[in-house]
């Protein structure tokens, strides 16, 4: 009996419409955001004031053309911070909103547009109210590599009353345009370096093995594999501005092929467990890979192979030297296991580990999280 031949495209292909891409691009942000309207909110992070020309940029232009900032105050976004970005940005009367900063912003500045209009609190559409299409324009410039968010339909938030953390999505989240540009990683320190970076590359390898995956996701996730592992260890020694680019440009086709595929075990179990331990979540990414890469091992089929091929080894073994090159220690090890029946439930009705390339059991659960917590 044949093998049913691979889908070429997804059933709903979603890309950014235009993408501008080189160093010392991101200065002409303001310029290119006009073109959406004259009013318009920049979210931005702390991290803002080190990139001075960018900085020049938006304040020489912001207080002429009605173009205001909103900054983050840091850490994973929450659905109150994005319920207060929202009336900020409404009492702004805001055309544009754009994203300048890490994930978190990205997210919370993605997740403004798409639900500036909308009718209902926030809450309820991360609680699974029908989502209605945004007219708002998102323009997404990442200043670390890589959550993926310039290039997704999707934004992560916390519940911080529930401890739960959940996904938004919908077509129109996606960025109309996004700006990739290496002066901004260049500033980025080492431990973001890493933890984004490996993000990044769980995403890439997560989307290959999706069981959602297309032809055209899988050349976006092999190729980001190869370009996220030639630079990642670089950059994090320190890096040149042609490695950041490759690096910011890897980052950003993982984030077009997870969007458009869906991911893994990897994610379904960082979120319960990030939301619960307080992590960077592409630390916890990173950690949960190995084990999830030796459990799914058998499933991937061929694809462990070029896996193999694009990192230039053993896949299973050069994952874990990865994370000991970038001095990822596991923040598990020797913890007591909070709410162990709740992490398993979320991560078993997550849409990531639904995608995974093999069946995940309860029992399967229980040996993965006590692999993670013995270190």
């Amino acid at each position: 009996m044949s093998t049913p031949e691979k889908r070429t495209f997804p059933a709903q292909l979603v890309l950014p419409p235009r993408t501008i891409s080189g160093k010392g691009t991101a200065v002409g942000l303001i310029d290119e955001c006009l073109v959406f309207g004259k009013r318009g909110v920049v979210v931005c992070g702390g991290s803002l004031q080190k990139h001075g020309a960018l900085t020049e940029a938006l304040d020489r232009q912001a207080s002429s053309e009605g173009i205001v900032t909103f900054q983050h105050a840091g850490g994973e976004p929450t659905v109150a911070q994005l319920e207060a970005l929202i009336d900020a940005v409404r009492a702004h009367g805001a055309e544009w909103i754009a994203g300048v900063g890490g994930g978190s912003v990205m997210d919370l500045a993605k997740a403004c547009a798409g639900l500036l209009n909308a009718p209902l609190p926030a809450i309820d559409y991360q609680n699974g109210e029908p989502i209605p299409a945004s007219h708002v324009p998102f323009i997404a410039v990442p200043t670390t590599a890589g959550t993926g968010s310039e290039a997704t339909i999707v934004a992560v938030l916390t519940n911080t009353g529930t401890g739960t953390k959940k996904s938004i999505r919908h077509a129109s989240f996606m960025p109309r345009l996004v700006i990739l540009d290496a002066d901004l990683l260049m500033t980025c320190p080492p431990r973001v370096i890493a933890h984004c970076g490996m993000d990044a590359f769980v995403q890439a390898v997560e989307s290959y093995v999706s069981r959602g995956s297309t032809w055209i996701t899988e050349q976006l996730a092999l190729k980001a594999t190869g370009m996220i592992h030639e630079t990642l260890l670089p950059m994090f020694d320190g890096g040149k501005p042609e490695e950041a680019q490759r690096l910011l440009e890897g980052s950003y086709l993982a984030g077009l092929a997870l969007s458009n595929a869906r991911l893994g075990l990897v994610h379904g179990l960082a979120h319960p467990l990030g939301a619960r331990y307080h992590l960077a979540h592409g630390h916890v990414c990173a950690v949960c890979l190995p084990p999830v890469v030796s459990f799914n091992r058998n499933a991937m089929g061929d694809k462990y192979a070029a896996l193999s091929n694009a990192v230039g080894g053993d896949f299973q073994k050069e994952c874990e030297t990865m994370l000991e090159r970038l001095d990822i220690a596991p923040p598990f090890a020797g913890e007591e296991v909070i709410d162990r029946q709740g992490i398993i439930d979320e991560t078993l009705a997550s849409g990531s580990t639904a995608a995974n390339p093999r069946d995940v059991s309860e029992a399967d659960l229980i040996q993965i999280i006590e692999a993670l917590f013995q270190g």
